[in-house]
């Protein structure tokens, strides 16, 4: 046998081992790729629930997917709330509730999940974390609602954004839209 034998074969299995480690290390980077965010197949419309909203800004907030849809349930003491659902699960929460007069932001964002330490406005009229907000609604009065306070609310669930910044702009965008809404007398 000649020398030249098994040093091909040494090549040849050298070779091999490389092709091997590139194609794991090529599959292994491919499946990296797919943590990618699913696409948002879908459109939000101008109006959820018959209130005005920012496409935009409601868009930022929800996951991928390539439906929505959203529904209006009516809650205790006249609160409504407005459910978004992606491709049929829930994804987002607008809520309009009736708080007695004298209550600060704070103290009512203590009722809804997800605004636990939260950052306060300037104002006092907006608590929000990555996942929710509190707003305030100024000069809103009911003649069904006496001496009680109009609020709005935000929440996430679900895989939807957990962004401070985004989640400020959202509430004070639909706090303002409920202000000019019927709700709002």
């Amino acid at each position: 046998m000649s020398v030249r034998a098994p040093l091909r074969r040494h090549r040849f299995i050298g070779a091999a081992v490389s092709l091997s480690a590139a194609v794991v290390l090529a599959s292994s980077l491919s499946a990296c790729s797919g943590d990618d965010p699913p696409k948002k197949a879908y459109t939000v419309p101008a109006s959820l629930c018959g209130t005005p909203v920012d496409p935009a800004l409601v868009k930022a907030v929800l996951p991928g997917g390539d439906s929505i849809s959203s529904a209006t349930s009516r809650l205790n003491d006249g609160a409504t709330r407005c459910n978004v659902s992606i491709d049929g699960k829930a994804a987002l929460s607008l809520t309009q509730a009736w708080w007695s007069e004298g209550q600060t932001t704070a103290t009512v964002s203590e009722g809804y999940a997800g605004t636990d330490d939260g950052a306060l406005s300037d104002d006092g009229r907006f608590v929000y974390t990555g996942k929710a907000g509190v707003g305030k609604t100024s000069s809103c009065t009911s003649s069904e609602h006496p001496k009680q306070d109009l609020y709005a609310v935000v929440q996430v669930s679900g895989s939807g954004v957990d962004d401070q910044t985004v989640m400020k702009s959202l509430i004070v965008d639909y706090t303002r839209a409920v202000e000019r809404s019927a709700a709002c007398e």
